[in-house]
């Protein structure tokens, strides 16, 4: 993927973990708004450690979503590019993503 395409793909994994959020807890999305909307990257090598986070998050029942890209530029429609989560207390989404390197 190109920069460009990358930096989607992430805008669409914040928004709509955002999404999620709002719709179960006020809470963490008015605080991670006062907090100045944080945001971390990290990378993953595979798929399949892509899936686990977002399983992984799932179970925590953390507010999470994956993104699978449409198909109308560089890579084939349903593509799974990257997963968002929370906004969610840190230590929650830190015992899933801690020790991921940032991208």
């Amino acid at each position: 993927m190109s920069k460009g395409k990358l930096a989607v793909q992430v805008a669409h994994a914040a928004v709509s973990s955002y999404i999620q959020a709002s719709n179960s807890s006020r809470r963490w999305t008015e605080g991670w708004i006062r907090e100045g909307q944080p945001k971390i990257v990290c990378k993953v090598a595979t798929l399949d450690d892509l899936l686990r986070i977002y399983n992984d998050a799932l179970r925590k029942k953390l507010p999470v979503s994956i993104i699978k890209d449409a198909g109308r530029t560089e890579i084939p429609p349903g593509t799974i590019t990257c997963v968002g989560i929370g906004p969610a207390p840190t230590e929650a989404i830190d015992s899933i993503t801690g020790k991921l390197p940032l991208l």
